[in-house]
């Protein structure tokens, strides 16, 4: 890493990607993994809790006509698949990512492209698509708070995670990603991201240089 890409904690936030409901194991539109790197996702999320730093969780909301579904699942959803279906359980956030089970959407605030506040530092924001900044107030909200650096974790990395992390990367972010809080990360993926210098590190390592 270099003087420009080196993470600096002290102006960070955290972001979960996906992290609803459905995508756990034995769910609708289970994703291998996912429930497994709940634990590493909670003690990454009380790190940030306690110390007061900002947290974004970032996540999909399927209309049951489709009309906001991206293309590879819009026949799906038109046909009747229940996937992260709009004011349904299933589309909400994981209940281990908190201490009580009682965050919920504020669906046409986040439909509309508003920010759900769920305390002081933590909020909620809808993607309409693969990417956490694409059509979404999350750049804007982040220069708001002089967020400089973005640790990533959640949801199936070769989708939505990724593209995030690109995006992130093209707007100048320093960026960081928990390998172990996240699933479907593979080698040469890790390589990849290595090459634009994310910092690839585990949360116990992450919360050790947090806390330098």
């Amino acid at each position: 890493m270099n003087k420009y890409t080196k993470p600096n904690f002290e102006t960070s936030a955290l972001i979960t990607i996906d992290t609803q409901r459905d995508t756990l194991e034995g769910q609708p539109l289970e994703i291998k993994g996912t429930s497994d790197a709940l634990p590493r996702m909670k003690i990454l999320l009380d790190f940030y809790r306690k110390n007061q730093l900002p947290i974004i969780h970032i996540v999909r909301i399927y209309k049951p006509d489709g009309s906001n579904v991206d293309l590879c699942r819009k026949e799906l959803v038109e046909n009747g698949a229940a996937l992260l279906a709009e004011d349904s359980i299933g589309a909400e956030l994981a209940r281990e990512l908190f201490d009580n089970d009682s965050v919920r959407y504020n669906t046409k605030l986040l439909l509309e492209g508003g920010i759900q506040k769920i305390s002081d530092n933590e909020v909620i924001i809808y993607k309409p698509r693969w990417g956490a900044f694409y059509n979404t107030p999350l750049d804007d909200y982040l220069k708001s708070l002089n967020v400089n650096t973005l640790v990533f974790s959640g949801c199936n990395f070769p989708n939505c995670p990724r593209t995030s992390i690109y995006e992130a990367s093209e707007r100048d972010y320093k960026v960081v990603l928990a390998e172990d809080a996240l699933s479907g990360l593979y080698e040469q993926g890790i390589k990849e991201l290595e090459n634009i210098d994310v910092l690839v590190e585990t949360t116990v390592n992450i919360i050790k240089k947090a806390n330098v």
